[in-house]
């Protein structure tokens, strides 16, 4: 009866909800199914026509892009490869800031207000159409159907943004109990709240679950204490977004739940750019995104060179990102996947540019030479990273009972200053609890030094 369930709500019932919102999803999202597989030549073919549509309805409706290819002397016509966007300027969060209204299509209708959280220190409000949608939605629809599971399978969804939270009204409720997905606030994690959570994920043996991958790890590790299963309920995957997903949560998760956990990489801004496939693969949704990778000078990088994130989202002409940098540093892979799709690999996923420290003397690290460091002592339950400069950098972090001693913060002190630089000021605060972001995610390090 369950299975049946399923295919009724994907066949039938998310369709129709995705017609009267006017959403193409169907469509799209069974032409993305056939694509995946065809040649990336073909694709790359594909992903051109787009991008030379998307640059000429820029260039004929949106102010913004009027008055740029005019000053770069820019002919969309003249477009004939992925690599002529080079010939533009990078779109910052800063010009999104300045040049919001026009940013817009003249001809669009009916944009959505979205914002990030500004995690990052650099908080972004911005619109998109009803084509962003509806590709971004049906490019997640694809990659949950490669693990065996689909709209319709219950769910549930352990999440914290202001924006998901503000709409739970009656209609909202009606919908997600018709979809069987239930959302799970990752807003605040303490312990009588988690006991809740697991409670309530026993009670709704979920096929599968979605989240911040330091939200799910927090009530995988607090079910372990406490010696409850999460292994025996059925769950085929735990999709986890939003946040970098590190190895030894994705162990701990895996372990767990007694399933594989597919990582997803995107953001409310960038839209969602790569799914992880069976094989291990992180495959970028070619279709509707072009990635170029570039180093501290701006320059494009070829596959297997590491650098920063930029994307041009294909299916956002009413609002477009053009060449946006994202502020997330990856490695574009030449390999093509085991399981035979043609879609692009991007790997080595490694996190914003905040997620790398600086040592005194100018070298970059990346956070995890840090979080090593305090993830493999026993007497420190959570933490969290905090480098204000080259010369500071606070530990918050929260003890076991009974172990924040002089001699634990010493150590500490001591394997800091061992990868920073022996002159470096480290505070090491003992606290009761760390708190997420303003959007319910965690991060583990933040840094306020540039990386040059």
């Amino acid at each position: 009866m369950s299975e049946l369930y399923t295919r009724f709500v994907s066949a039938a019932l998310f369709p129709l909800q995705e017609r009267l919102k006017r959403h193409d999803t169907v469509r799209v999202r069974r032409a993305m199914e056939a694509s995946q597989w065809w040649p990336r030549e073909r694709i790359a073919a594909l992903q051109l026509q787009r991008l030379q549509t998307l640059l000429q309805d820029a260039a004929l409706h949106v102010p913004y892009y009027r008055e740029l290819f005019a000053r770069a002397a820019f002919d969309p016509a003249a477009v004939r490869s992925t690599a002529d966007l080079q010939a533009l300027p990078f779109l910052t969060k800063a010009d999104i800031r300045a040049h919001s209204d026009a940013l817009r299509a003249d001809d669009a209708v009916g944009l959505a207000r979205f914002n990030t959280g500004g995690s990052s220190g650099e908080p972004l409000i911005f619109f998109i159409g009803s084509e962003r949608v509806t590709h971004d939605v049906a490019a997640k629809w694809r990659a949950t159907r490669w693990w065996d599971v689909d709209i319709g399978d219950r769910e549930i969804v352990v999440w914290g943004s202001p924006i998901e939270l503000g709409t739970q009204d009656r209609v909202r409720l009606l919908r997600d109990a018709l979809m069987r997905t239930e959302l799970l606030p990752a807003f605040e994690m303490s312990d009588a709240r988690v006991d809740g959570f697991i409670a309530r994920i026993r009670a709704r043996r979920p096929r599968m679950l979605f989240g911040y991958p330091s939200a799910i790890s927090h009530i995988a590790l607090r079910a372990e204490a406490r010696g409850v299963r999460l292994d025996d309920l059925g769950v085929r995957v735990v999709f986890c977004t939003s946040e970098r997903l590190y190895d030894h949560q994705r162990e701990l998760i895996s372990r767990l739940f007694g399933c594989p956990v597919a990582n997803g990489y995107g953001g409310r801004d960038a839209g969602f750019i790569a799914h992880q496939c069976p094989h291990g693969s992180m495959h970028i949704t070619a279709e509707d995104i072009v990635v170029e990778i570039i180093d501290g000078e701006g320059r494009v990088l070829p596959p297997g060179e590491a650098g920063e994130i930029v994307v041009t989202h294909l299916a956002t002409r009413d609002y477009p990102f053009i060449r946006y940098r994202t502020g997330d540093i990856g490695t574009l892979s030449e390999e093509t996947c085991t399981c035979g799709r043609g879609l692009p690999v991007l790997k080595d996923i490694q996190g914003r540019s905040t997620d790398f420290v600086v040592a005194a003397d100018g070298t970059v690290l990346h956070g995890l030479a840090l979080i090593y460091i305090l993830r493999d002592l026993p007497q420190v339950r959570a933490f969290k990273i905090v480098q204000e400069s080259r010369s500071l950098t606070r530990v918050l972090a929260v003890p076991e009972a009974g172990t924040a001693t002089a001699a634990l913060t010493a150590l500490i002190v001591d394997g800091f200053r061992r990868r920073l630089g022996a002159t470096v000021e480290v505070e090491v605060d003992w606290v009761d609890a760390i708190p997420a972001e303003k959007s319910g995610k965690f991060r583990y390090v933040v840094s306020h030094v540039a990386v040059r």
